[in-house]
């Protein structure tokens, strides 16, 4: 593979996905926040962009893929501002994560100390926050960074 500047600037945008991918699962797994619904949600057109970056790099330099990578970046930060405004309180979230519902778990289970039943994870809370900024907010403006990059790429002579 040549290090043109269309596969550094694939590189970056898919690479920068991959660092959000990374770090969520970072916080997830070795910081111990267990993500909602909408947190997993936000993870899957990250997970696209990388895969389009992949594709980008190794058939080559069309503008198709730059394209779908800033559609799969933007998706995510739409995700993210819905989020925002769930967290905000700004509009309601969904049911399942935002009312602490335990929809699907049976009476048995709940009274079986044997079973874990795991903690319902609230969409609706701000389990962490930087800068007074939530990470779906942070998700918000880093997904629209990539995006212009994606864009910058599709868009190139």
């Amino acid at each position: 593979m040549v290090l043109t500047r269309y596969n550094i600037l694939i590189l970056v945008a898919a690479g920068g996905s991959a660092a959000l991918l990374l770090g969520a699962l970072a916080f997830q797994y070795i910081g111990g926040l267990a993500p909602c619904a909408l947190c997993i949600w936000q993870r899957w057109p990250h997970l696209v962009a990388v895969l389009l970056g992949a594709l980008g790099l190794f058939v080559g330099g069309g503008r198709l893929i730059p394209a779908l990578g800033g559609l799969a970046a933007l998706t995510s930060a739409g995700i993210g501002v819905f989020h925002v405004g769930v967290e905000q309180k700004w509009w309601e979230g969904l049911a399942s994560c935002s009312a602490g519902s335990i929809s699907g778990v049976s009476t048995a289970d709940l009274l079986n100390p044997a079973v874990d039943v795991a903690q319902v994870v609230r969409c609706d809370e701000i389990p962490w926050q930087m800068l007074g900024v939530s990470m779906a907010g942070w998700n918000v403006l880093a997904s629209v960074a990539l995006a212009m990059i994606w864009f910058a790429l599709a868009r190139r002579p």
